[in-house]
């Protein structure tokens, strides 16, 4: 689709870049889902997706996983190619964090019994990986 005040030059730079980013993303995840089930995850379903609506803020959570002891892990994955900015776990907002929540507690309606749940998100800097379990809960 191209904008009247964008040059098709310019409109398919912007998507090739966008394809770009969709792909490192798409890498980024692949990566924590094998980090993640090396350490003992068992992942339950990737790139959930929650409409947006006009009440509902939407939402997609990259990796929902069961761990070890039962609970269920949300998992958000940021990928930047260095530290700088603060890295790619201090992208997060307030306004992700909101998203995320919302798309957990619709994912979270299937169950009978709510399981034990955390907020994790998976930050790859390059070449680095960290896991930040717990990053955040649902009443931040």
């Amino acid at each position: 689709m191209a904008w009247p005040w964008v040059s098709r030059r310019n409109a398919n730079a912007a998507t090739a870049g966008e394809a770009t980013r969709a792909a490192t993303g798409a890498a980024g995840e692949r990566l924590a889902q094998r980090y993640l089930e090396t350490r003992g995850l068992r992942i339950l379903e990737r790139n959930y997706r929650v409409a947006r609506g006009r009440s509902r803020p939407g939402g997609e959570i990259d990796l929902i996983a069961r761990d070890a002891d039962g609970t269920i892990v949300f998992v958000e994955v940021r990928v930047r190619s260095g530290a700088s900015g603060g890295g790619a776990a201090a992208s997060i907002g307030a306004a992700k964090q909101a998203r995320l929540v919302y798309a957990a507690r619709t994912w979270l309606q299937r169950w009978s019994r709510v399981p034990p749940c955390r907020f994790d998100v998976v930050a790859v800097d390059g070449e680095r990986v960290q896991w930040l379990q717990g990053a955040f809960d649902a009443e931040s």
